[in-house]
């Protein structure tokens, strides 16, 4: 995988292969962000799917 982006937009062709590339989004913490975004370009039924590292909490640190 390449380098973990607070925010990834996942694209491709809506077959087994783009739910398994989501879905190891997620085994790497991602969560799905927004609902799926769907087209047909003629051929084929094109998807895109929004994921984003959760919020990085930061601990205040007394002065």
């Amino acid at each position: 995988m390449d380098k973990r982006l607070n925010y990834r937009l996942i694209t491709g062709k809506d077959d087994a292969g783009f739910c398994e590339r989501v879905s190891s989004f997620i085994d790497e913490g991602y969560r799905l962000y927004g609902a799926p975004s769907v087209r047909y370009n003629g051929k084929d039924v094109i998807v895109a799917q929004a994921v984003v590292l959760p919020e990085k909490r930061h601990e205040k640190v007394s002065p």
